[in-house]
């Protein structure tokens, strides 16, 4: 029999100073070794598996956050994902000439 495909309780967020991206993500009864998280600059997904339930989605996040400096913790059935917002590049600003 095939699991039952899920989208789990997802609650993402800027911390206080907004320098981080918190994320939970509920996955009552599943177990840690069960888990894939996988990030990019702007989007996430998570793969969990529970006995007959499978939780699985990608999400877009609004602005490009550092994966290399993300944390993960998996407790009571809860992920906690901190991530550093990415810091913007010095952009160049060029006047594009608008033909007639």
């Amino acid at each position: 029999m095939a699991a039952l495909r899920v989208a789990p309780y997802v609650c993402a967020y800027s911390d206080e100073n907004e320098e981080n991206l918190h994320i939970e993500i509920e996955l009552p009864g599943v177990d840690k070794k069960d888990i894939t998280f996988k990030m990019q600059e702007t989007s996430f997904s998570i793969d969990a598996t529970r006995g007959d339930v499978r939780y699985v989605g990608t999400y877009a996040i609004g602005c490009p956050v550092d994966t290399s400096r993300a944390k993960a913790t998996f407790r009571n059935g809860l992920l906690a994902v901190d991530v550093p917002y990415m810091q913007p590049a010095a952009e160049e600003t060029k006047e594009i000439p608008i033909a007639e």
